[in-house]
């Protein structure tokens, strides 16, 4: 990461984490196809329903793996392999810690909260048996979300994607036999979810434990380092609060769709599920500036961090206006792969006319808040996208939706708030890049004492 031609290197770097994405979401793609087609619009109402509320939910501990990426990557990029060691330990079991708290906080806070999100009565019950069953499962999902973070800190992105590949496919397979031969419903996919995501966490400690050098994950090792916890939570905290701040925002859209009833729903579970797809694959370009940012950071190669941001962001532009335009082209055929309705259909392409073809923007956005957290502030991104995005789209939703109650006036703050925050977090950009060499350099001319 800190030395050679760059965007090869970028491209190479970046596209596992995208196939690595992507069959993360179709963990959840399987879900909501399968009891579409076989269980009906309500089962699918309800597991895409529950997508903001996990979310909500699970953000804060995944942001503390972004901690554990930017420390073990900076770290390494610095040579200081004792930390890379126990950062590595630390966190671990944060990640079982973290999983063990998910479990009671989900199971009791589900149904609750969908109540409070005005879930439908033809939908909550198995919205909340589903998110239940899912939770119990959260220790699996965030020992793989640590373990990959720490695998992709120091330039590995293919093995993580060689777990999920393998458990996707049991995902797949568990879907319907539970579905279709066992007629588990909502309950056979969530099943299905928490027993592939054990199997990925449970290839990922393997592959940590055969590892070597600092990176060897040793289980009797396992402990809690304060320093090293202390500057995981340092940058992890922020990023986990931002995730959370951006769910809640999408779990008061998502009650406005909910208002409009299940149909709409139902379409708008699907367009999202599929924007997910595009989404995730621009999120990797984000993930890999952070990294190759943070990595450089620690070699003090300044010149390089600017020259990683950029072509992050022109690879950015290029997945989102392909990616996001082919979906809303191929809308209609892709919508029809997760319900035979008609009407659910229209519902979903016209969610996709809005977000689909101005998603290069959440890249701009997502890109340029990951180059400010690998140089070491997590805070500042995250509160441009709690003020800019987040904030925006709540008083959206509480002025202009109230005042015109339409799908297009609701779907329209996505655009809007993306382009907003982007501008800001490039300003935070070249202001952080500014400070933090300045910082580097005065180290440096520092005298021996």
């Amino acid at each position: 990461m800190t030395s050679g031609p760059l965007f090869g290197k970028i491209v190479t770097f970046a596209f596992p984490l995208m196939c690595s994405g992507v069959l993360q979401l179709l963990f959840n793609a399987a879900d909501i196809i399968v009891v579409g087609r076989y269980t009906g619009h309500t089962a699918l109402a309800a597991v895409g329903s529950t997508s903001a509320l996990i979310n909500l939910i699970v953000n804060l501990f995944v942001g503390l793996s972004v901690g554990a990426n930017v420390l073990i990557a900076r770290c390494c990029g610095a040579g200081q392999m004792e930390a890379v060691h126990k950062g590595v330990h630390t966190a671990m079991l944060t990640a079982v810690v973290g999983g063990v708290v998910l479990i009671f906080v989900g199971v009791a806070a589900s149904r609750p909260m969908l109540t409070l999100m005005g879930t439908p009565e033809d939908v909550i019950d198995q919205a909340t048996l589903y998110l239940r069953i899912y939770f119990v499962g959260a220790p699996s999902l965030l020992v793989y979300n640590f373990g990959a973070a720490i695998l992709r800190a120091v330039g590995d992105t293919r093995r993580p994607l060689y777990f999920l590949t393998l458990a996707g496919i049991i995902n797949v397979i568990l879907n319907l036999v539970f579905v279709i031969v066992f007629s588990l419903g909502v309950a056979g996919v969530a099943l299905a979810t928490i027993i592939s995501q054990t199997v990925s966490a449970y290839l990922i400690v393997v592959c940590l434990q055969h590892n070597a050098g600092a990176f060897r994950l040793v289980l009797r090792e396992l402990h809690i380092d304060p320093e090293q916890f202390r500057e995981i939570l340092r940058i992890g905290v922020p990023a986990g609060v931002q995730g959370m701040v951006f769910s809640l925002s999408n779990v008061l859209i998502q009650s406005s769709v909910n208002s409009f009833g299940s149909s709409v729903m139902a379409g708008n579970t699907a367009a999202s599920n599929i924007e997910g797809f595009v989404y995730t694959c621009m999120n990797a370009v984000s993930q890999t500036s952070m990294s190759f940012v943070s990595q450089n950071v620690g070699a003090r190669s300044f010149q390089r961090v600017d020259q990683v941001v950029l072509r992050c962001m022109m690879l950015e532009a290029a997945v989102g206006i392909t990616l996001g335009g082919s979906a809303y082209l191929l809308g209609h055929w892709l919508l029809a792969i997760y319900t035979p309705d008609a009407q659910v259909i229209t519902y979903g392409l016209y969610r996709m006319s809005v977000v689909c073809t101005t998603y290069f923007l959440c890249g701009f956005m997502d890109c340029l808040a990951c180059s400010v957290r690998g140089l070491g502030s997590s805070v500042v991104p995250m509160v441009v996208s709690i003020l800019g995005a987040c904030g925006l789209r709540i008083v959206w939703v509480m002025t202009l939706f109230q005042w015109e109650h339409t799908q297009l006036c609701l779907y329209i703050s996505y655009p809007v708030s993306w382009a907003l925050t982007a501008c800001v977090h490039l300003i935070c950009y070249f202001i952080m890049r500014k400070k933090v060499q300045a910082a580097n350099s005065e180290v440096t001319a520092a005298p021996a004492t």
